[in-house]
């Protein structure tokens, strides 16, 4: 196994791009850990039929949990060389009436899971001065949408953190890469619309029909097969000079150009395209 690369990744469950990630690398002849939270893990049973792959239960809003999931893949190898920070959850909703908890969770997973990620692996990582860091960002990190504000901030975070990261990190020669998936067919967009039944909206409830549009927007008929999109992050990942950015999938260069776009331009395209063009009667 030393000549082996050890590849952690989080959030793994079948359906999510996770999944796709542990097999990607596990055909690069890597060795994987997959990892997800507890009642979850049963979702990862087709992945330990891979002998390059193994199992481990793991919360990143959890400190214990953490610290248990990198203590095993220590005591197993002896090190980590790769880890990949996806695990993340949706939040869909207007920000004036999201409640705040669900606000809260999003961020405790998608941008503080994977700091407390980063603080655990990467003193591992710098006593051998080597290791790559690949946070998983979303492409809507870099323009924010209506309806996913709490989602599109978390994940803008994740960008900005990557950015400190990467210098802070080069001493110690770690690599940093971002990750920012364009839409990548997975189960985020069944799960958005899940949460949006508990939600009863009071000054958004005309809105109701195109908020739920919103929480399926990045699963449309012309998203990305996940793993497609898993093996060209793998692929980079593995390369002798990883790339500091990887942007890939449907819809990344629309995103672009929206970036580049005045604003005025931007809430143009995004009102006509959420229902926000018309005065509330």
């Amino acid at each position: 196994m030393s000549d082996r690369k050890i590849v952690l990744v989080t959030g793994c469950a079948k359906g999510g791009i996770g999944y796709e990630y542990c097999r990607a690398f596990a055909e690069q002849n890597c060795q994987v850990f997959a990892t997800d939270i507890k009642h979850r893990m049963q979702d990862m049973l087709e992945l330990k039929s891979d002998n390059n792959i193994d199992t481990v239960e793991l919360d990143v809003s959890s400190d214990e949990s953490v610290t248990s999931a990198v203590d095993t893949v220590m005591s197993k190898c002896g090190r980590i060389d790769i880890l990949v920070n996806n695990a993340g959850i949706g939040s869909t909703g207007p920000l004036a009436e999201l409640p705040l908890d669900a606000i809260r969770k999003a961020w405790e997973i998608n941008t503080l899971g994977q700091i407390r990620m980063v603080q655990h692996v990467v003193p591992h990582m710098a006593s051998r001065r080597s290791g790559s860091i690949v946070n998983v960002g979303s492409i809507v990190g870099t323009v924010s949408t209506p309806w996913a504000g709490s989602y599109c901030a978390s994940k803008a975070s994740v960008i900005a953190m990557s950015d400190s990261l990467r210098l802070e990190l080069r001493p110690f020669g770690i690599n940093v890469v971002q990750v920012l998936p364009g839409a990548v067919r997975s189960n985020l967009g069944s799960s958005n619309v899940e949460k949006l039944g508990s939600y009863q909206w009071k000054l958004y409830k005309e809105y109701r029909d195109v908020i739920a549009e919103r929480a399926r927007a990045s699963q449309g008929e012309r998203a990305m097969d996940g793993a497609l999109f898993a093996r060209h992050v793998a692929r980079k990942v593995l390369s002798p000079k990883p790339p500091r950015q990887i942007v890939f999938g449907h819809m990344t260069a629309l995103f672009t150009l929206l970036a580049w776009s005045p604003r005025w331009a931007r809430d143009l395209f995004f009102s006509n395209r959420f229902g926000l063009n018309k005065t509330v009667p």
